[in-house]
């Protein structure tokens, strides 16, 4: 499938087998996501920045400078206790200098901690309650 000529305001309209058809004819091995939104936006992105030319240098150094963010949470402050009740047992995750202690165990981030947790990816501060369900990640 060829994507030279491929137009930004088809995309939206494209499966995401379609959508990872084009990337692979022009990229190569597209990204592994399961999110047609999100492949679609990603694929704009690089077809424009082709087009018109991508980020400056200024704004890549810029880029480069910016400060690691800190994980969601930390602002609560050292000794804050977020408390879940996940399938009827109540977990207590302490926020640290420098990252979370669910059950002896220090995580980076709440997202580690509750994935730890529950067995599988969660968002962290959606599953702690920091976010309501409708907050973007």
């Amino acid at each position: 499938m060829r994507s030279e000529g491929l137009d930004l305001d088809a995309l939206p309209g494209l499966s995401l087998d379609a959508l990872r058809d084009h990337w692979r004819a022009r990229y190569g091995v597209p990204p592994l996501l399961r999110s047609r939104d999100l492949l679609a936006r990603l694929l704009a992105f690089r077809l424009q920045a082709e087009r018109e030319g991508g980020l400056t240098a200024e704004t890549r150094a810029l880029l480069r400078r910016s400060a690691a963010r800190q994980p969601e949470g930390l602002s609560l402050g050292e000794g804050a206790v977020l408390r879940k009740v996940y399938r009827g047992r109540t977990h207590e995750v302490v926020v640290l200098r420098d990252g979370f202690l669910l059950e002896g165990q220090r995580y980076r981030s709440l997202s580690e901690a509750a994935t730890a947790l529950t067995g599988s990816r969660r968002n962290g501060p959606r599953f702690f309650g920091l976010r309501s369900e409708g907050a973007a990640s």
